[in-house]
């Protein structure tokens, strides 16, 4: 049947209908990032899935990061780029740079691309009204010290700002900067991920969504047979010690999202134009789905 036939919109559009009903008026959150980032035309896919969703009665907060990015202005400026126990090292100076492509580059292109479509988009910093505070990261995963600059956290949330801005028929769209709870005038660069998760706690929010460079999680990685459907949480955390290096925080988020409360947390791959829709409005979706059971 051709995607033009006029039967085939039809049984699309009547497949959404549970899930419209079961989740108008919640809250989505939504981790943009990766290669979909820096495509214009999976920019603008994007801006489109987050104006359906606000039109047809969801509430979408999204929260990116701007990892390669940051890596090309660091590049553009002479300053050197360092990783350290998986984190990038954060110098005052680098800092700055991260404060600049999140808020004022990044931010400001999803939000632009999200209102040509109709006055929706806000941009918010982490940073503003205290939505995130963090705490500097100072031990690796084995507990052993280490040195990452001005890297954090979060270890609060302040949603006021943010549920304000969805009352007011916004769609937020934040950046993953957060003050140090020591010395609130010190910025810290933190992880879009753990922050998407701990902000979708602190909303109570049906789902949280996180876009990324792979169709989801792999049971036997590289194997493209072994995409997982759908886990539990249990099985989630069994598997993560075996997981590669990249995809341990996007799981790890996802599953305190999901102990923390989000019914719902879905890896899917960004690359993939509309690939949100896909995931959340049919029967079989595109990515990976963690739920409690």
């Amino acid at each position: 049947m051709s995607s033009e036939d006029p039967a085939l919109k039809a049984q699309t559009l009547i497949e959404s209908l549970p899930w419209l009903q079961e989740f108008s008026g919640k809250v989505f959150v939504i981790k943009f990032g990766g290669n979909a980032m820096g495509d214009p035309a999976l920019l603008d896919a994007f801006a489109q899935d987050i104006v359906y969703l606000r039109l047809v009665g969801i509430n979408p907060v999204v929260v990116h990061g701007g990892g390669p990015q940051i890596t090309r202005m660091l590049e553009r400026f002479g300053v050197p780029t360092e990783f350290r126990a998986g984190y990038r090292y954060t110098s005052p100076e680098a800092m700055d740079i991260v404060r600049m492509v999140l808020t004022g580059q990044i931010s400001r292109d999803i939000v632009s691309r999200i209102n040509r479509l109709g006055p929706y988009a806000a941009a918010i910093s982490g940073e503003d009204a205290r939505l995130f505070t963090a705490r500097r990261i100072e031990h690796d995963a084995s507990g052993a010290a280490v040195d990452l600059g001005q890297v954090g956290e979060v270890v609060h949330v302040n949603p006021e700002l943010v549920l304000g801005q969805l009352r007011a028929g916004r769609v937020p769209v934040i950046s993953s900067i957060a003050p140090d709870e020591d010395d609130p005038t010190v910025a810290l660069n933190v992880n879009a991920d753990a922050a998407a998760s701990a902000l979708a706690q602190a909303l109570g929010a049906a789902k949280l969504v996180i876009l990324t460079n792979v169709a989801g999680l792999y049971r036997n990685w590289p194997d493209e047979s072994s995409l997982i459907s759908r886990l539990g949480v249990d099985e989630l955390e069994e598997m993560l010690p075996s997981l590669q290096t990249g995809m341990i925080p996007k799981m790890q988020a996802c599953a305190d999202a999901v102990r923390g409360g989000v019914a719902q947390a879905h890896i899917i791959d960004g690359r993939v134009p509309h690939s949100s829709l896909l995931e959340i409005f049919t029967t079989h979706g595109v990515g990976t789905l963690v739920e409690p059971a």
